[in-house]
Parts: C-alpha cells; sequence; structure tokens
C-alpha cells in the first residue's frame, strides 16, 4: 500500500519527519522511491540486446526491479511499465549477466575487485530475491559468481588485485593520508560476503572476511590498547592504519564525511546476504572495531537532511539515494537511534529530491554515471533491512547529542564545531581553504562543498594556531583559530550559540543556494535579502544564466568580454556573445578548447559554443573578442554562459585592438547596505566595518574587518551596538556576550580593549562609566575566547575586578555597593570596603578545569573485554560513575597531544586493586617516562574491588 496524505506530506518534507517515524513509513518512502525510479532505470534498457545496458553498470538496476517484482504493491502508473514487462527485462538481464561474467565462463564483466565485485554483490542478491524464477543455468552460473569470487578474493591473501589497476589496499598496513584504505578493505571484504552468505565456509573465506572486516577502521593506538575478540580474533591483533587519529577519513587528499560512511555501507551490502540467507551475521558487523569513534566523527558533520556536510568534497554532495544504506545499517543492524534520526531526515527529503529535475533520478548532484544505478540497488537494500530488521526509535535530541567541538589537526586542515543551533568548521586544507558556516545545519543554505569559497581568503594557510574549548572543561563548546597567509592573518571563532565570527583580512564571500526545489524547506525558487538600505528578492536561475548588460553609448570597432573570477571547476565558456552587428563577425580569444572555437559564440547557433582550454581553466583573465569590422554604436551586450558562467567579469571597447576602455562590469550589486543583512529570514550577518555588504545574484560580498553570522536575530539592534576599542592589530567582538580576540600580526600583544557594558571576563578589568578596560595580553597570532561568566548591576567606576574562573572573582577599588549575578542565574549581594574582596559564586564550577585527560577519547572503545565497563566513565567528570576494569583490565586515555603530565587516581570505596600508570608517546610502547600522549591504567582487578572514579592528568604545555 502506497503512503497516504500525511506521510506523503513527510516524505516531501513539507512536514519535518516524526522522531516517532513508523516502519510502514519508512518502507512505503523507499518502495515508492524505487517506483518512480524506475522510468530512469528503463532509459538503461537496450531492445536490441534485450537486456539492460553494461555501461556504468547499468545492468545493476535489476535489484531495485526484484525488491518490487517480489514486495509490496506494484504500481505501473508509477513505475512506468508494466509489471510484466518488468520482470520480462530483469529475468533476461540476470540471465545474460550471470552467463557472461568471468567467474561464470563469461568474458564481459566480474571477478575485478573495483568496481566490478560491488555491482556483482547487488547482482547475486537480486537473483536470489527472484530465484523461483530463475532458470537451471542462471542459478548454476550465480552460484558460480558467488563461490568463485570468494575463492578468487581468498587465494590473493594480502596482495593486489591484478585486474584493478593501482586500486590497492596496502596489504594489511592500509594507509590514511590522501586516499583511507577503510574503502579498500571493505571492497576485499564484500566481495567474500556472498559466497560466505548462501554457501558457507570455503576455503580460508571466513578467516579473509574477518581479517578485512575487523582492519577496515583501523587505527593502532586504538586497536592495541583493546584485547577484546571478535569472531575469536583480539582486536589488538589489528595491523591497519586507515583512520586519523582524530578519527577522521581522507580521500582523494581531503577530509570526505561520505567515504567515513563507507564503513556501513559496506557493512549493509553484506548483512543483507546474511540476513536473506538465513544465516547469522559475522560477529564483525555487530561488534566493529573503532565504529562508535568514527560515527561521532560522522556526527560532528551532520546536517538536518540526515547528510553529512561536505566542506572538502567536490562531486558528492547530496547524494541521497546512495547515503541511505550507512543510515539503514545502523539504524536497523546496529539499532542506533542517532542513525535512526537521521535516516529518518534523509528518507523525509527523498521524494522531494527525487522530482527536481532531472526527475526521478536518485544520484543528481554528482558526476559518475555509475552512482545512479548503485544509488537504487542501495536504496533496494535499505528497504529489504527495515523489512528484516525493523529499525530502532530515533533520538529526539539529536543535534544536542551530537554537539561537540573538535581539532582534527593541521593534517586533515578540519576545526568543527557541530552546536545544538549551527555547524561550523575552520578549513586549511589547501585547495579547500574556507571558513564554513550552515546556520540550523541547514543543508540547503549556504554552499559550503569542495573549492567554494567561504568567508576566508582561498589561499593556502601558512600556520594555524587552534583552541577547541570544550563544555566539560571550559563550561562550553567553541573554537577560536589564528591562520597566517603568505600575505596577511584571519582569525575565526565559533560560540556554543550557534554565532560565528570572523576577522577578515580582505572581503569575503558567501554563495547561497537558490533553487525551485518543490517540497524542500527553503527552496522555494527565491531568497530574499533585507539590510539597513532594503531588500531584494532573488529568484533561482533554473536554466543558464543570460546576463543583459547595457551601458551609456560607445563608439567601437572591438567589444569583449574579459574574466574577473571564472567558474571554479570549469573557468569560462558562453554559448552567444551578442552585440549589435557582431553575428559572424571574426572573434578571438585568449584560449578554447578544440571544437570550442571562438567563433561559436558569435555563430547565432545557439547549441554550439566557445570554452577556454583545458589547461586554462583557473585563468581569472580569460578574454573573447569580436571584431565589428568598422567603427560602431554600442550600447548593450548581452551574454548566454554555460555551467561555466563567470563569477564576475567585464565589456571592454577599443577600436584598435590595442587600448581598451571599461564600458560595463558584472556583477552589479542587486543591494548594497551597510551594517546587517538577512539572508531570508533564516540567518544573517553583521559586518563591523565603513564598507557595505553587497549582494549580487546568489553571492553575498562581507567586507574586510569583523563579520559576525547569526541564525535568527535582530540584526539591526545588535549592529548598532558599540564596537570594543582594540590596540593595534588586535580585532574583537563581543557577538552573544563572548569576547572573541584575534592578534593579527606575529607580535604579543598588551595593551587595553574597551569595552562597553557590565559583563566580567576572565582576566583583569577596570570598571569606566559605560562598560569596561580588559586588560588584554595575547601572545602573536593567536586567538581566544572569553566566556560571560558575571555580569555586574549598580557598579561605580574605577572598580578593579580579576575574575579567577567561572567561580571566584577579587573586586578592589571600594567602598561600593552592587550585585554580582552569574551566567547560569546565581547572584551575589556584594558590599566592597577599602580592602580587596573575593567572592565565590555557590553551586558554580571553576571552569575552565585543569585536566588533561577530562573528557577524552578512551580505550577500549566500540568493543569492551567481558566484564569491563566502558573507561569513558573515568573522565567524564561525574562524581557518581566509575570504571569498572573487569579481570585484569587495562584503560588507554588519549589525551590528543604530548605533554609533560603527571596522573593521579580516585577509586571508590573497597580495596584499591594493584595497578601501574604508563606512558606512551605513539600508542604503541608504554613506560615510566611521563612526557606522553598516553596514559594507560593497567589492573589486578578482582571481583569486589574498587572502582576507578577517575583519572587525572595535570601539568605542563604540549610538547613539540
Amino acid at each position: 500500500m502506497l503512503i497516504n496524505r500525511r506521510q506523503f506530506l513527510y516524505a516531501t518534507g513539507l512536514l519535518a519527519a516524526a522522531p516517532g517515524i513508523a516502519l510502514a513509513q519508512m518502507k512505503d518512502t523507499y518502495y515508492e522511491v524505487l517506483l518512480r525510479h524506475t522510468r530512469w532505470a528503463e532509459t538503461q534498457y537496450d531492445p536490441v540486446a534485450g537486456h539492460y545496458r553494461r555501461t556504468d553498470f547499468g545492468f545493476a538496476v535489476v535489484l531495485g526491479n526484484a525488491v518490487l517484482l517480489t514486495r509490496g504493491t506494484y504500481d505501473a502508473a508509477l513505475a512506468g511499465i508494466e509489471k510484466d514487462v518488468l520482470r520480462q527485462h530483469t529475468l533476461a538481464t540476470i540471465q545474460h549477466f550471470a552467463a557472461s561474467n568471468v567467474l561464470a565462463g563469461g568474458t564481459e564483466w566480474g571477478k575485478t575487485l573495483f568496481w566490478d565485485t560491488t555491482f556483482q554483490s547487488y547482482f547475486v542478491l537480486a537473483a536470489r530475491l527472484l530465484w523461483p524464477e530463475l532458470d537451471a543455468a542462471t542459478r548454476s552460473d550465480v552460484e558460480a559468481i558467488a563461490r568463485g569470487q570468494a575463492d578468487y578474493t581468498t587465494s590473493l591473501g594480502t596482495g593486489d588485485d591484478p585486474r584493478s589497476g593501482s586500486w590497492t589496499p596496502n596489504g594489511l598496513a592500509g594507509g590514511y593520508r590522501g586516499d583511507t584504505k577503510l574503502e579498500e578493505m571493505g571492497v576485499y571484504a564484500q566481495s567474500l560476503a556472498p559466497g560466505l552468505a548462501w554457501h558457507g565456509d570455503g576455503p580460508g573465506w571466513r578467516e579473509a572476511f574477518g581479517r578485512w572486516s575487523r582492519n577496515e577502521a583501523g587505527l593502532p593506538a586504538a586497536d592495541l590498547a583493546n584485547p577484546s575478540t571478535v569472531d575469536g580474533v583480539p582486536i589488538s591483533a589489528n595491523t591497519a592504519a586507515n583512520l586519523h587519529d582524530t578519527f577522521i577519513v581522507e580521500n582523494h587528499g581531503s577530509f570526505g564525511p561520505h567515504y567515513q560512511s563507507e564503513l556501513w555501507r559496506t557493512s549493509g551490502r553484506n548483512a543483507i546476504h546474511f540476513l536473506l540467507a538465513g544465516r547469522p551475521l559475522p560477529e564483525v558487523l555487530l561488534q566493529q572495531p573503532n565504529g562508535e569513534l568514527l560515527w561521532r566523527t560522522i556526527l560532528a558533520t551532520m546536517s538536518d537532511a540526515g547528510e553529512p556536510l561536505m566542506p572538502m568534497v567536490d562531486d558528492r554532495e547530496h547524494l541521497y539515494g546512495r547515503d541511505v544504506i550507512p543510515l539503514a545499517f545502523r539504524s536497523t543492524v546496529l539499532r542506533d537511534p542517532m542513525a535512526a534520526w537521521a535516516e529518518a531526515a534523509l528518507a523525509s527529503r527523498l521524494l522531494a529530491y527525487q522530482a527536481h529535475p532531472p526527475e526521478h533520478r536518485l544520484a543528481k548532484f554528482s558526476g559518475e554515471a555509475k552512482y545512479e544505478p548503485e544509488a537504487r540497488a542501495e536504496l533496494a537494500i535499505s528497504y529489504l533491512l527495515h523489512e528484516l530488521r525493523p529499525p530502532v526509535a530515533p533520538a529526539v535530541d539529536f543535534f544536542a547529542r551530537a554537539a561537540s567541538a573538535i581539532d582534527h589537526g593541521a593534517g586533515p586542515g578540519l576545526l568543527a564545531h557541530q552546536s545544538a543551533a549551527a555547524w561550523a568548521g575552520t578549513v586549511t586544507k589547501p585547495g579547500f581553504t574556507k571558513f564554513a558556516w550552515q546556520p540550523s545545519h541547514d543543508d540547503w543554505l549556504f554552499k559550503i562543498s569542495g573549492a567554494t569559497p567561504m568567508l576566508l581568503p582561498s589561499a593556502t594557510v601558512t600556520t594555524r594556531k587552534v583552541v577547541v574549548y570544550q563544555r566539560i572543561t571550559d563550561g562550553f563548546d567553541g573554537t577560536a583559530s589564528l591562520l597566517t597567509f603568505a600575505d596577511g592573518f584571519a582569525g575565526t571563532a565559533t560560540l556554543p550559540t550557534g554565532t560565528v565570527v570572523c576577522a577578515l583580512p580582505r572581503p569575503g564571500r558567501v554563495d547561497v543556494h537558490n533553487l525551485a526545489m518543490a517540497g524542500m524547506s527553503g527552496l522555494t525558487g527565491s531568497r530574499t535579502y533585507t539590510g539597513a538600505t532594503g531588500r531584494v528578492t532573488v529568484r533561482a536561475r533554473e536554466a543558464f544564466r543570460v546576463d543583459e548588460l547595457t551601458f551609456p553609448a560607445v563608439s567601437a570597432r572591438h567589444v569583449r568580454m574579459v574574466g574577473v573570477r571564472p567558474h571554479p571547476t570549469y573557468g569560462y565558456s558562453l554559448f552567444d556573445f551578442e552585440v549589435d552587428g557582431s553575428r559572424g563577425r571574426p572573434t578571438t580569444a585568449s584560449s578554447f578548447d578544440p571544437g570550442m572555437e571562438p567563433a561559436k559564440a558569435t555563430d547565432g547557433d545557439p547549441a554550439t559554443r566557445w570554452a577556454v582550454a583545458r589547461s586554462e581553466r583557473g585563468r581569472a583573465d580569460s578574454w573573447l573578442a569580436v571584431d565589428l569590422g568598422t567603427s560602431t554604436t554600442v550600447n548593450r551586450a548581452r551574454l548566454r554562459w554555460e555551467t561555466a558562467a563567470a563569477g564576475a567579469y567585464r565589456i571592454e571597447t577599443s577600436n584598435d585592438g590595442t587600448t581598451w576602455t571599461t564600458v560595463a562590469e558584472y556583477p552589479r550589486p542587486d543591494l548594497s547596505t551597510a551594517g546587517w543583512l538577512d539572508v531570508d529570514g533564516r540567518a544573517g550577518f553583521v559586518a563591523r566595518s565603513a564598507e557595505p555588504i553587497t549582494v549580487q545574484g546568489d553571492t553575498i560580498v562581507l567586507p574586510a574587518g569583523v563579520v559576525e553570522g547569526y541564525l535568527r536575530a535582530d540584526l539591526r539592534s545588535i549592529s548598532s551596538q558599540p564596537v570594543p576599542d582594540c590596540p593595534p592589530s588586535v580585532r574583537a567582538s563581543t557577538a552573544d556576550g563572548f569576547l572573541s580576540l584575534f592578534n593579527l600580526s606575529n607580535a604579543d600583544v598588551t595593551g587595553t580593549v574597551r569595552l562597553s557594558g557590565t559583563r566580567l571576563y576572565r582576566g583583569t578589568q577596570v570598571t569606566t562609566s559605560g562598560g569596561t578596560e580588559y586588560a588584554l595580553t595575547l601572545p602573536a597570532a593567536t586567538a581566544r575566547i572569553e566566556a560571560p561568566w558575571f555580569t555586574v548591576s549598580g557598579i561605580p567606576a574605577g572598580i578593579t575586578a580579576v575574575v579567577h574562573d567561572a567561580r571566584r572573582v577579587t573586586f578592589r577599588g571600594g567602598p561600593a555597593k552592587f550585585t554580582l549575578t552569574h551566567r547560569d542565574g546565581g547572584t551575589l549581594a556584594i558590599v566592597l570596603g577599602r580592602a580587596e574582596r573575593t567572592v565565590t559564586m555557590p553551586g558554580a564550577q571553576p571552569f575552565p578545569v585543569n585536566d588533561l585527560a577530562l573528557g577524552r577519547v578512551t580505550f577500549p572503545n566500540s568493543v569492551l573485554p567481558s566484564g569491563m565497563s566502558d573507561p569513558a566513565t573515568a573522565v567524564d567528570g561525574s562524581p557518581h560513575s566509575a570504571w569498572t576494569p573487569g579481570r585484569n583490565g587495562r584503560m588507554v586515555v588519549d589525551l590528543g597531544a604530548t605533554y609533560r603530565v603527571k596522573a593521579s587516581l580516585k577509586w571508590t570505596d573497597g580495596p584499591v586493586p594493584p595497578h601501574t600508570v604508563t606512558y606512551s608517546v605513539d600508542g604503541r610502547t608504554y613506560g615510566p617516562i611521563t612526557t606522553a600522549r598516553y596514559v594507560a591504567v593497567s589492573t589486578e582487578w578482582r571481583p569486589g574491588q574498587a572502582a576507578l572514579r577517575s583519572i587525572s592528568v595535570t601539568e605542563g604545555d604540549p610538547v613539540g
């Protein structure tokens, strides 16, 4: 039965997906999406050959077909094809490609690990769903494929597949820089799963499957600390290093959440074979080493659409059809309520996404053609997972639980902050530099993917200094960074409110998604911008852009377009360049691609075009010029662009072809406003600058200086508030009450910051008639955030306040009477005499807490040894939790950097077990030397002995 009207409203996003989304609704949504997608799938059918095409694995559509043919209520009107015809196409295709597979004696496809075996997995599954309808020869061929692939992959041992070119898992050593081997090891494992599931254990199959699967998310420091067994093998026997030490995954030389998901995408493909075959799941699919810490980094980039944000991936954004399966596996097999929430969010958008042109497709925003049949197959698997393993109830407080601030380091180049209100990331990977921000986690508000610039200069960062604030140690989550470029500095800060602050060395840019995608919140076909000078609505461009430029009439023989800002990927390309008398006239250009010569832009044919040479796509000042033959009066130019449309350019004229005069420029601002700008009622910016904010089409240009980004807020009022008065080279912001400070120089700064209002920050300040004078010491090229722990009312000028921490303040300079209020609401009436007075706010926590272990990652994780409780309870700051080691248990805390340290332990009541504390720099070798990143507690614990209440690690600055 298809979804009812209310379910359809959920599915199209007109109603938010309910946390308790029904199983039937999820399955029915997937089923309807598959039905509608069949219209695209049938474009892959070759009527002459009598089966679906081999090109780009188009024949993999048979898995979605098999689900539609064996389950649900088929609707030919939605599918665009009668059921019997679809059955005929599907069975003929399975028969053909089973026989043509190399493993069954054919020559057309198969056996090659990358990427035939992925589609082979789908193909075998489709055949099994339609098994009663297959002839004996086809069944034999399908069995030969599954068995033969398992034998072949096992025969490779840990070596490379000679059929797969340069693709390699790098043995069992793996790798995590440039191209994680998580994906490659996953491919080896998934090539074995159909054989194991449908035919039991062959010679060495299960051992090879377990070896590759256990190592997929390998990280030595974590694995060596974990004696737990999975499928009878200790995790400590793992050898791969496929993750960065913050559990981030890198592919194609950049951070890619899409590849973080690969662990569960592969697991979903594998698990469905075992479930349909009626065999128990291998333990490694249920107990995934490091899986939960890897999942934590996905949650740290999750959007409201159930898809991770992609700040450094050019071609894999908004792959809705492909990205269901990792969530479906986690929500159904691993019973994860966070994944269930994300899957519900993603499923609720599928029908609206599918209806957007090109209609019916599921991977429409990515370039690789094979993703389309793959998306169909993985949506079909997600349907089956829901049928066989009903999902857990979704989390109801997703972003509050997902909130975190993580520095993934200079190598990965990502400083990420997921708050309950927004996502932000300071990206410093060469080629991707930006300060990315998504208010309300809105996946379709600002363009942040790939090389798309945002706020920061796109130039290479030469020095990166970062501070991460965490609620458990600092009382709030946030990040601050100071970045050095070859020609200057920039600062960023992210606040727990979702607000961001940026100190820009030159104007910054923000691009806005502007589409007409019915049923998707915000994508209504226009965006409205409001500022102090007025309001403008910019309509979406659904076709190729056409620019009509007029200018005062001039007399000229030559007219040209000179680029200023090219399309970030493709440079410049024009179907038409029209001025009066230009058709058919001689046309030249700075470069061109073969077949796309300059004259193609002035030949009057709307289907032909000029494009810059591939090697020149990155060149900003490419040009196209037309010779009108004689001096002509011109006052307009019409340019019809291809996808490679200029972000900015100018029109120039000349009489001799040598001396040129600019007569028009693009873009011309749609809106120019001082101080503040509201973006579609969803977010906004306040610029602390005399220069205006401009809106040019779907691009916002923000002036140099301090820029603050807010969610829904009274921007007019905020922009009118006084700006901090700082020493030269220092920039400051008091957005949301937090004091964000940036030293944009290579020299230490000592001085005074003059602030308005009555907030008190950690450090020393003196009250004035209108605010405070804050004593500043800020090292060279650094940034920091101070929380507004206290405010004072009724305090006279001239009082010195020294805030020691979030609990304790010393006042001097009385006599005076005033009220001290804590950020959390507590108040104290202060009577200050001539002597100084120190007060402590009752019930307040003394943030920041000097404990390097507090809130840090601990091992073992994900898979715990028998009898051991989670070691994280020893670093969670709670007096009510404790780590139970289990017999001879051992735990490790990762401090995140190397320090000179001292550890102290607190135990619960009872006999303290014999124990030792050892230290390590690399997580491999431990000893007594206390310069360390990793601290281990080893016990000889027995039942009845005390549990470890806390491990506290203090002293020292990072080493090196």
